[in-house]
Formats: C-alpha cells, sequence, structure tokens
C-alpha cells in the first residue's frame, strides 16, 4: 500500500489510519512503487492549485491515469478527492485538475464556512465503501469547497459510478466508488471508528 506523497501535507496521519485499518504502508513519490502497490492514497490538504502543483511535480496524475487504466485501485481523500475532477475554482482562479472526473469544484454556498465538523452522509444502499456503517453515521469534514454536482453518467470498469452526498448549506459530493476509483471529501483518518471501518471496507477490496 502506498500514500503518494506530493508534499500536501497530512501524510502521517493517513499513513497511522491506514496502518490501523491493517495495511503495511509505504509514503512515497516514486513512481515504481507507486504503480506497483496495490492500493494508492491520495491525500490533499489546502488550495486545489496547490495540490495539483504538487501533484504534477511528481508526474501523479499520471500515475493514477496508469493506475486506473490497468483497473488499479486508487482512494482520494479531501482536496485528493477534489483534484480528480476537470477544474478547481478559488477565488475567481480556475485551475485544472487530473480530468478522471468531469465537473468543476467551486466554493460551497452556506451561512458558515469552512464546513467543519460532524457530519452525516446519504450513501447508496449497494455501497461497499459505507457498508456495515448506518445511515446516521458522522464523519469529519474541513473544506469550504467541493463537487456541486456529479455529470459522469458511466463510470471506469463499465461499472456505475455510486454517488454518496451531504449537505451543508447545499448538497455537494462526499464520496464516490467509480471502478477502481475511490474518494472521499471527508478525512477517514480523522473519523474515528467510522473511518477506520470506512478504509478497512476500501482494503478489504484489494484482496
Amino acid at each position: 500500500m502506498v500514500i503518494l506523497d506530493y508534499g500536501s501535507g497530512n501524510l502521517r496521519s493517513a499513513e497511522r489510519a491506514v496502518e490501523r485499518a491493517g495495511a503495511n504502508v509505504e509514503v512515497t513519490a516514486d513512481p515504481h512503487a507507486a504503480l506497483e502497490a496495490d492500493g494508492l492514497v491520495v491525500p490533499g490538504v489546502g488550495a486545489f492549485s496547490a495540490c495539483m502543483e504538487g501533484l504534477r511535480s511528481v508526474s501523479g496524475e499520471k500515475i493514477i491515469g496508469k493506475r486506473l487504466a490497468g483497473g488499479r485501485p486508487v482512494l482520494g481523500i479531501c482536496v485528493g478527492m477534489q483534484i480528480l475532477f476537470e477544474r478547481g475554482v478559488e477565488h475567481g482562479v480556475e485551475a485544472e485538475g487530473a480530468g478522471e472526473w468531469p465537473g468543476t469544484v467551486d466554493r460551497l454556498e452556506a451561512d458558515v464556512l469552512p464546513h467543519m465538523g460532524w457530519n452525516t452522509v446519504r450513501a447508496p444502499e449497494d455501497s461497499l465503501l459505507f457498508a456495515g456503517l448506518d445511515a446516521d453515521t458522522r464523519f469529519y469534514f474541513v473544506h469550504s469547497y467541493a463537487a456541486r454536482t456529479w455529470e459522469l453518467d458511466s463510470g471506469l470498469a463499465g461499472q456505475q459510478p455510486k454517488v454518496t452526498w451531504a449537505n451543508h448549506g447545499q448538497d455537494f459530493v462526499a464520496a464516490v466508488e467509480n471502478g477502481p476509483l475511490w474518494a472521499t471529501q471527508f478525512h477517514p483518518e480523522k473519523s474515528g471508528d467510522a473511518g477506520a471501518h470506512l478504509l478497512r471496507n476500501w482494503l478489504e477490496t484489494l484482496a
């Protein structure tokens, strides 16, 4: 299991959480290790454009693309999810994303930002990521930007994407299961037992 190190921060808490969920973890920017690992975690904190800059500095978008082309699992977390979309807009500045999914990440329309703290989500009944978790389970969010629409009809590997929603002022995409590409807007590594359960669900799909 590899956590991609592209200067995004938050690597150690992600490393500890994935280890607690039962995986042997390496934090590295080495492209060979990232390509060959059973699973690749792409974390992310901070601004969309800065994360994309860091990702490109280690050819991370190419690593993600190659893994997905071969059906190799990838998990994006927080801004690591956001950069999977085509573009992000922050403070009027548009940045190009990795482009695995169509759509734009922009500012939430809410009275209070950032959206920081615990919130419930609405997962599809057939979700594998949220399997075994109650509908009132809460996860930890810290963000002001999100994908507010979902524009992809047919997903990777010919499978219909499973999209999970949350609400803070308005609905936004909280998680996606799209073939080998899964992602969460919230932080599993900060979500206690619920986050650990969710990470174990993901790890079980790697076997």
